[in-house]
């Protein structure tokens, strides 16, 4: 198995980019859409379609690219014996940080749904900037290797 992982590296790298690159453009536009959606008013005709548009933003991109991007990333990490670098380590801990926003998102995608959202615009524009920050990091890792 490992050696079909190293042998397949190019293709595990180009997937693994194309469904990150999917999974944060999500994370990117779904706390946005939140922010625009606290300010309809509840059971609206606008607020039925930010549902819409939130639910197959999460369903039909944000949570295939993240399985996908967690498969090709997890394949990379094998096949490259990854696990006993440290910067690695960090890496790995910022991308399951990652995935507990995508949670977060999840919920609060739901919350909205129900009608029950207890957030503010202002929180959501916070919010925002998580995905934007976690990446940062995560691609200066990969990039530079600093340990």
């Amino acid at each position: 198995m490992i050696d079909f992982l190293q042998d397949s590296y190019e293709w595990l790298l180009a997937l693994h980019i194309i469904s990150v690159i999917s999974w944060m453009a999500g994370m990117f536009y779904l706390p946005r859409l939140f922010v625009y959606h606290c300010q309809v008013e509840k059971g609206s005709e606008t607020s039925e379609l930010f549902k819409v548009m939130e639910r197959k933003l999460m369903r039909v991109i944000i949570n295939p690219a993240m399985v996908a991007s967690w498969i090709f990333g997890l394949g990379l990490a094998f096949g490259m014996d990854r696990w006993s670098e440290p910067w690695f380590h960090l890496k790995f801990v910022l991308v399951l940080l990652m995935s507990g926003f995508h949670g977060f998102l999840a919920r609060w995608r739901k919350q909205f749904e129900r009608d029950e959202n207890s957030h503010t615009e202002g929180f959501y524009r916070k919010m925002n900037e998580v995905p934007t920050v976690l990446m940062i990091l995560i691609v200066f890792l990969v990039i530079m290797r600093p340990f």
